[in-house]
């Protein structure tokens, strides 16, 4: 990712986690992810056409592939404010981060252990198979990993002991990433 050249760590975990709270508001599913030169491609599912009129099958909608690019600038602009809704101090209502924002938080967080110079990923059922682009002394290969809903779940429980303080942008101080 290119706003993160140069960083000391590539912060999958924040960006993947980023773009899979959208992906639960957007009401996806069955995702494809895919890093390109200037951000990320993702695929999937939504429900289309739903209303409150007519037939049964036209109240419930049609499933529809829809593509997204999610360009540097979105991503940043997405962390900003993901950085400042957890900061908030304000009442209201908690945020419930839904299943693609912590999937994708913990599937980040594995891939910034790994170093990858490139990711691609996609889920079905819950599932993923995430295939990273490794360099190493022998040279660059890709490699595969497969995560079950199971896994999925453990990786996410396992999350609060590995939280780090999170700097929040302008408010000088900073608190426990959620």
């Amino acid at each position: 990712m290119r706003i993160y050249e140069g960083s000391p760590r590539q912060d999958f975990e924040e960006v993947f986690r980023s773009i899979g709270a959208f992906l639960d508001q957007r009401g996806m599913k069955d995702v494809l992810l895919v890093e390109a030169p200037d951000g990320f491609i993702v695929q999937g599912l939504v429900l289309s056409g739903a209303s409150g009129a007519g037939t049964w099958s036209e109240s419930i909608g049609t499933q529809v592939k829809e593509t997204l690019t999610f360009l540097d600038d979105d991503i940043a602009r997405f962390m900003d404010e993901a950085a400042e809704r957890r900061g908030r101090a304000a009442p209201g209502p908690a945020h419930e981060a839904g299943f693609y924002e912590t999937a994708f938080r913990v599937l980040g967080r594995y891939m910034d252990e790994q170093k990858p110079r490139d990711v691609f990923f996609f889920e079905q059922d819950g599932a993923f198979v995430v295939r990273l682009l490794l360099s190493g002394q022998a040279g660059s290969q890709h490699v595969l990993a497969e995560f079950t809903r199971d896994d999925i779940s453990q990786m996410v429980s396992r999350g609060p002991a590995l939280r780090q303080p999170v700097s929040i942008p302008g408010a000088g101080s900073s608190t426990t990433s959620a």
